[in-house]
């Protein structure tokens, strides 16, 4: 009986911290996040010494690949909940990911296309149905939520980081059958967990869950019908991918539009006001996340073919460098939250123009620095690695003061009614960023087809210093008008900062208010 009252007492404990389902949804996000970073941050690397292709065509298919994985959350948000359950679409994106990495893991174009296409018909939709199944295991006046988030978050980036290391690790081996091999490993292990967990995960409130059997049924049908016709229509856009390109611009300059006329239809001056602002921060944070996106691009090859990457007699792999970027974010964050509580007894605010003209400025100089290492390096052209390092903590940082607080920002300043709208382009700026930064990296690898340092340095260089020396000046500009956009914005002077911890979160549970709005209409 003792041991019974004490195994109550634990299970109790647990429960005030955490409901049931929570852990579960912690190990889901970290497997189920392993093998997109994977090809996050070696599918150039991949299509170039794997598979032999040019750069320019690889550089378009990964921003595109980018590019359409952000598209689609909005997409996952309108499914699920409302054609198939958040569980079983997250489950049917798993069996579309692990078929994905085992079509990349033949080395041939042809799979390659086929098994992005299938992957994105997964990743693309997942993302909005792990946040939702989160959701769901509170009240709506549960405190435990923002918890649930952080901890999710956290998987997230542990997913990432084991992502970056491992792929560095079989980049280096060249064994990258073997890497998708166990990318698909991966998302087996989450499919289990899901399996396994399927009780605790069911749909609450949702408008599939409210339908009747027999219409339930035509909705999964549906639903099926939908992932299965989405990867037949990315697989042909990825064969295209200029006009995917040019697609995905197009409707980026149409909600630009759309989002510019309403705000002058607004019936109010305040809600005019605040979507002005809006506009302005997302073009703001469009430069930032264009320059950010290199990373898996341009950046990642001048990181490949000219950069000594031999550090403390390591040869280091460009993977693991980009977990500079998630040791920072997990760092960093706590640490900036101190700064800021720090402030605030102070009577110091922050306001949120300012944290954006901040990000602005240090990734403008992240790229800034990268010509003067250039210039630097040795007599093979190979630049030194510290010069990188320093590069990507400034980036890292950089996202700590534009990143997590961006979906909260957008609950501030939309108008209830435009708020599913208004979430769904903040969301597809990065998509945008990407063809941008696609864009960015062709014009940095230059015309030649040479990967000798000494041939290719000049074009790198070139193209960073102007997209660095390009950001610092949006940054300044940014700086400048803090006080415009502040008025715009309706910031109160006397706001309280966030911890930026807290704020991820935030985020997180801003994306749910996609699906629940797109069920709507």
């Amino acid at each position: 009986m003792s041991q019974t009252r004490v195994k109550k007492t634990l299970l109790q404990k647990y429960q005030d911290v955490m409901p049931t389902g929570a852990g579960a949804l912690f190990l889901i996000q970290i497997f189920s996040t392993l093998s997109f970073s994977v090809l996050y941050s070696t599918l150039i690397l991949y299509a170039t010494k794997g598979l032999h292709m040019n750069d320019t065509l690889a550089t378009s298919i990964t921003g595109s690949f980018i590019a359409l994985n952000y598209f689609l959350h909005l997409l996952g948000g309108y499914v699920g909940g409302r054609y198939l359950s958040y569980r079983s679409l997250f489950g049917l994106g798993m069996v579309s990911q692990i078929a994905g990495c085992l079509l990349i893991s033949v080395p041939d174009t042809s799979y390659l296309l086929w098994g992005l296409a299938a992957f994105l018909g997964g990743s693309g939709l997942n993302v909005t149905c792990i946040n939702c199944m989160v959701t769901q295991l509170f009240e709506p006046d549960d405190k435990r939520r923002e918890s649930a988030f952080l901890w999710n978050y956290s998987g997230m980036n542990i997913g990432f980081f084991i992502g970056f290391s491992i792929g560095g690790y079989f980049h280096l081996n060249q064994a990258y059958r073997e890497l998708f091999l166990l990318s698909a490993f991966g998302n087996l292990i989450a499919l289990a967990l899901t399996f396994y967990n399927w009780k605790l995960l069911k749909d609450r409130d949702t408008t599939f869950i409210d339908l009747k059997p027999a219409a339930q049924k035509s909705a999964r049908l549906l639903g099926l019908g939908l992932v299965i016709a989405l990867v037949f229509a990315l697989r042909g856009l990825l064969q295209h991918t200029t006009f995917c390109n040019q697609l995905i611009l197009v409707i980026g300059a149409s909600m630009l539009a759309l989002i510019t006329i309403l705000a002058l239809k607004q019936p109010g001056q305040t809600e005019r006001n605040k979507m002005w602002g809006y506009i302005i921060l997302a073009l703001s944070s469009l430069i930032f996340w264009a320059l950010y996106q290199l990373a898996p691009m341009g950046l990642n090859l001048f990181i490949e073919r000219n950069v000594d990457r031999h550090f403390l007699g390591i040869l280091i792999a460009p993977q693991w460098i980009q977990n500079i970027n998630t040791v920072v974010i997990i760092l960093g964050g706590p640490l900036l939250s101190v700064v800021f509580t720090h402030m605030r007894e102070r009577g110091i605010n922050v306001s949120i123009p300012f944290q954006f003209s901040l990000a602005l400025l240090l990734i403008g100089i992240a790229f800034a620095i990268l010509p003067v290492g250039i210039s630097l390096a040795d007599a093979q052209g190979y630049t030194n690695f510290n010069w990188v390092f320093a590069s990507y903590v400034l980036q890292s940082v950089g996202e700590l003061f534009i990143s997590p607080i961006g979906y909260a920002m957008v609950g501030q300043l939309a108008p209830l009614r435009l708020r599913g709208l208004m979430m769904g382009m903040w969301m597809m700026v990065t998509g945008i960023a990407a063809i941008l930064s696609d864009q960015f990296s062709k014009i940095a690898l230059g015309s030649t087809e040479s990967v000798d340092p000494l041939l290719t340095n000049a074009s790198y260089s070139h193209t960073f210093g102007i997209l660095g020396w390009s950001a610092i000046a949006a940054g300044i500009l940014l700086f400048v008008f803090i006080p415009v956009v502040a008025r715009l914005t309706q910031e109160r002077k006397n706001i309280n900062m966030k911890d930026i911890a807290d704020e991820a979160a935030r985020s997180n549970q801003a994306k749910n208010e996609i699906a629940a709005e797109t069920q709507g209409l």
